[in-house]
């Protein structure tokens, strides 16, 4: 029933294959009455009409249900009191039971409705982003995914995930069965118990589709590739994680699957059977919302539509400077501010009032002729600092610890992304997301900050995993908040240090970026960056990393995955999304040398490409730099210091900078500022220790 007393309501939960009956229950469930609307989502109001829009063709017989008061006006169940809101649940007691099997995924929106939490008026952040959920995420996602180009890896090879996700999934469960000292269907049975609320729905939907199928090939010793072949989530070709059974992988699948047909357990295809969700009424709003979100890289949450918000997930707080003012488009983060700030706070630094000794504004007696500039990166996936949880894929780890999952949404919302931890804008402490992540936090806003307390708030991360000079020129450099008039001058780091020679494919020197790509692309954004930072603005370029040290270093190591019986080594995780094809870096993360080289060769010639352009490009309202890639220097700091290259490396992905080289990255970055460009440095504020003093934290972040 819908609960109504912290003022929500809350759909009720509709498990494994869903009769039409529970999907009209959360459906009416889900709906919330805000004034006499219908509120689906932020800043949107659907008419009864529009709400019949929407659920027609997810339950084509709910029509039949309306009651005849109700019907008067409109073709559907279509007046205007009472609201669909107000339709009891007992309205869906008359509507057929018969299993709804036409598709799975009918059977996967569902759980969905479990999750669903809406308020009643404004959409705070205590509402955790219900609407939103990682589950719907995922779904969208996936049919987002097979029209609209979302920048790879996470989302480049749809079946190449489904093949990757179900054989860490199954390893690990084989892995806890063993450590648990259970059977494998008892492990199936609780495994969705290790996750949070939100997931537990879907979880069990999953685990009602495929998990009598794991259970029955798991034991009977099939290893974990050989059962997602079987179960139809791999598509064969031969790839593999651990080593092939003694018949062969091939045999072994084609055996595998005659013993599930012989006990009748037939796979559903899921991305076949997957509609084009996107297009339906209703849903098509939605998605738009979440594709400005995870495509646009815009705040998802963001009521006044300044590209700041309040909410930190979600392209919000954790990523450019909180929102003080969501409900005004004028107050946000890096703006001069309105007034020198005499009563309300418009530039969001903490800094507001008027002095009663002087009768000056704090803003003009602290601030006022001191250098602000604020801080922000256009990136890719190191930029905005790409970590995957090691403790998620290391078994003996989950096995004592049933939290090991409790903030995997908070995570997803971020995309799998720690910008609040990362060498360019992060600002907190580590210690907050252990045993997640953990390690030193420096940055170039913590740095710029602390020679200046004015500019507090002031920073952007605009990196995007999979971004490329192409999709940054072509629209996520957009997604940068600065305007010329209202704005101070902004300190930008154009950081794209991979992905150029960087992608999956298996002819990846063909869809590296070539040199004249890179100068047309990189050039193309410096003329559009002059259009929209304020003048006295600088940009700094970054050269190309070489990514050698990747297979040198990490290829005998032992993956988290197989910490419990040193079965798998980073070598054979490269070879295995090789062979999917949604490998982040095919050219690096591979035993041949010589690709390796040819793949470095590429990225030297794009960061010459970069350097010559800060050379011979000049610009109105920002001067241009150039630095090479900082992460070579920083290994050889940490090795001087006594550590080990690998340390420094993300131990899931083996791909990006972890956060032990973050604080490490900004080190080499200001050695080099000071050694080359001492005009770079931020002066000192001398009224630091007095806006202490007044305004403490001044907000925090």
């Amino acid at each position: 029933m819908a609960d109504t007393e912290s003022g929500t309501r809350r759909a009720t939960s509709c498990l494994g294959p869903c009769s039409l009956a529970d999907a009209c229950r959360s459906l009416i469930s889900v709906r919330c009455l805000d004034n006499g609307t219908i509120r689906d989502f932020p800043a949107a109001s659907l008419s009864q009409h529009e709400v019949a829009q929407v659920i027609d063709p997810v339950c084509p017989n709910l029509a039949s249900v309306c009651p005849p008061h109700l019907a008067s006006g409109m073709p559907w169940c279509g007046s205007a009191s009472p609201t669909w809101c107000d339709l009891p649940l007992s309205t869906c007691d008359t509507i057929s039971e018969d299993v709804i099997s036409e598709s799975s995924y009918i059977s996967l929106i569902c759980p969905w409705m479990h999750v669903v939490q809406i308020p009643d008026g404004v959409f705070p952040e205590s509402a955790h982003m219900g609407l939103f959920s990682v589950v719907f995420l995922a779904l969208i996602a996936i049919a987002a995914a097979r029209t609209r180009p979302i920048e790879p890896p996470l989302f480049s090879s749809a079946k190449g995930g489904a093949c990757a996700g179900c054989t860490i999934i199954v390893a690990l469960v084989e892995q806890l069965a063993e450590l648990d000292n259970k059977t494998i269907d008892a492990e199936v049975a609780q495994l969705c118990n290790r996750f949070p609320g939100p997931l537990k729905p879907l979880c069990k939907t999953l685990v009602d589709m495929f998990g009598p199928a794991i259970i029955n090939l798991l034991e009977q010793k099939y290893n974990p590739d050989v059962v997602c072949n079987a179960i139809g989530l791999c598509g064969g070709g031969g790839c593999h994680l651990f080593p092939p059974p003694k018949e062969g992988l091939e045999a072994a699948i084609e055996t595998a699957k005659d013993m599930l047909m012989a006990n009748n357990m037939v796979m559903p295809d899921l991305l076949k059977d997957m509609p084009a969700i996107c297009k339906l009424p209703g849903i098509k709003e939605i998605c738009d919302i979440i594709y400005r979100w995870g495509n646009d890289h815009y705040p998802l949450d963001d009521a006044d539509k300044d590209d700041f918000a309040p909410l930190s997930t979600f392209r919000g707080a954790d990523w450019r400077g909180r929102d003080c003012d969501d409900s005004n488009p004028n107050f946000y983060p890096g703006r001069i501010p309105i007034d020198n700030d005499a009563v309300h706070d418009s530039n969001c630094n903490g800094i507001k009032g008027v002095d009663p000794v002087t009768n000056k504004t704090y803003e003009e007696l602290f601030c006022s002729g001191t250098a602000h500039h604020g801080v922000a990166i256009l990136g890719d996936s190191a930029a905005a600092h790409f970590h995957i949880p090691p403790i998620w894929m290391t078994s003996t780890y989950i096995a004592s610890h049933n939290d090991t999952f409790n903030y995997v949404m908070d995570i997803l919302e971020n995309e799998l992304d720690w910008p609040m931890l990362s060498a360019t804008t992060g600002f907190t402490d580590s210690a907050r997301y252990s045993p997640e992540i953990s390690g030193p936090v420096n940055s170039t806003y913590l740095f710029t900050r602390s020679r200046n307390l004015c500019i507090h708030r002031d920073y952007q991360n605009i990196g995007v995993n999979g971004a490329r000079a192409g999709s940054m020129n072509d629209t996520i450099m957009q997604t940068l908040a600065r305007n010329q008039e209202t704005d101070y001058p902004l300190s930008v780091m154009y950081a794209l240090i991979g992905n150029d020679v960087c992608n999956g494919h298996p002819d990846t020197v063909a869809d590296m970026t070539t040199e004249q790509e890179m100068h047309d692309e990189a050039l193309s954004t410096m003329k559009y960056l002059d259009t929209v930072l304020p003048k006295g603005s600088q940009v700094t370029m970054m050269g190309l990393a070489d990514g050698r040290i990747l297979y040198e270093t990490l290829h005998d190591r032992i993956h988290p995955l197989g910490s419990l019986r040193n079965d798998v080594t980073y070598s054979m995780v490269y070879e295995f999304l090789n062979c999917l094809s949604i490998s982040p870096c095919r050219g690096w993360m591979n035993s041949n040398a010589t690709l390796r080289n040819i793949t470095t060769e590429r990225a030297q010639n794009l960061s010459s490409v970069l350097n010559k352009l800060s050379q011979t490009e000049k610009f109105a309202n920002f001067d241009l730099y150039y630095t090479e890639n900082p992460l070579g220097p920083a290994i050889e700091q940490w090795v001087a210091q006594g550590g080990q290259a690998w340390q420094l490396i993300e131990p899931v992905d083996g791909f990006h900078p972890g956060q032990l080289a973050q604080p490490l990255i900004v080190d080499v970055v200001y050695k080099w500022v000071a050694a080359n460009h001492p005009e770079l440095l931020p002066p000192l504020n001398p009224n630091n220790a007095a806006i202490s003093k007044i305004f403490g934290d001044q907000g925090g972040h």
